[in-house]
């Protein structure tokens, strides 16, 4: 049995998913990143109409929930090792936004990121980040939980370290630090964080990671570009009850 891990920083980064099986969430703020592209895509999915999203765990999940609601009202998005599932829209931001999603609910399974938010459910408070709504997020963090501490999850890929999630990381730090102040206690994961955030420029440092490379090499550069566009949206989506939606 591995052993848990005790937090005693008010502000850590993790750099994946795995992690979750040995560190104690249940008195914690959680925010999950998966930078490409899951949580970017629910949080454009979200700023741009979507009544709620739906992170399940794989394709049947998916296919089940999917029975609990009338068809014309469902999106089912998603993909399983980059490739999109069938009969799925494809589960990038801008594609997920041509296929229409306005007033509908994104039913929605990736790989790693849909993965991280359901492990994360024991938090006291799950939220879903992207350098899209980092900055609000932050605020809003800061705000409503003034005392818990903050754990930042990168979802990874199969058990490895993402180097666009752990950058994702690095911005939100960099913003929580700065409302904290002198109350930051940031972690050495959280410092090395916000260093790389830092030291690296975007949309570069996205392009050139592994997954960025594999998607542009997809026909999916834009899609990249699109996930750097720092506090395009300042929303906060909650998970509550295993469903994503927007609260003020």
């Amino acid at each position: 049995m591995s052993a848990r891990i005790a937090l005693g920083h008010r502000v850590h980064v993790l750099g994946k998913k795995e992690e979750l099986a040995t560190t104690p969430v249940e008195n914690h703020v959680v925010i999950v990143l998966d930078i490409l592209f899951a949580t970017t895509t629910m949080v454009t999915a979200l700023a741009h109409g979507a009544t709620q999203v739906i992170p399940v765990a794989d394709e049947q999940a998916a296919r089940r929930e999917s029975q609990q609601h009338a068809a014309a009202e469902v999106v089912l998005a998603g993909e399983l090792y980059a490739e999109t599932l069938p009969g799925f829209a494809h589960p990038a931001p801008l594609a997920l936004l041509q296929h229409g999603i306005e007033r509908k609910t994104v039913i929605y399974s990736t790989t790693n990121g849909t993965v991280a938010m359901t492990l994360s459910t024991g938090a006291g408070h799950v939220y879903c980040g992207a350098l899209l709504n980092a900055r609000r997020l932050a605020e809003h963090v800061v705000a409503r939980h003034p005392e818990r501490p903050i754990l930042i999850v990168c979802s990874g890929s199969g058990d490895n370290f993402n180097l666009e999630d752990f950058y994702g990381a690095g911005y939100l730090v960099e913003r929580l630090a700065e409302l904290l102040g002198a109350q930051a206690d940031l972690s050495d994961a959280a410092i090395a964080a916000r260093s790389l955030y830092r030291q690296a420029r975007a949309p570069e440092v996205l392009l050139e990671c592994r997954v960025g490379r594999m998607m542009s090499a997809r026909g999916l550069t834009a899609e990249v570009e699109f996930a750097c566009r720092f506090d395009a949206f300042p929303v906060v989506p909650a998970l509550r009850g295993g469903r994503l939606g927007l609260i003020s």
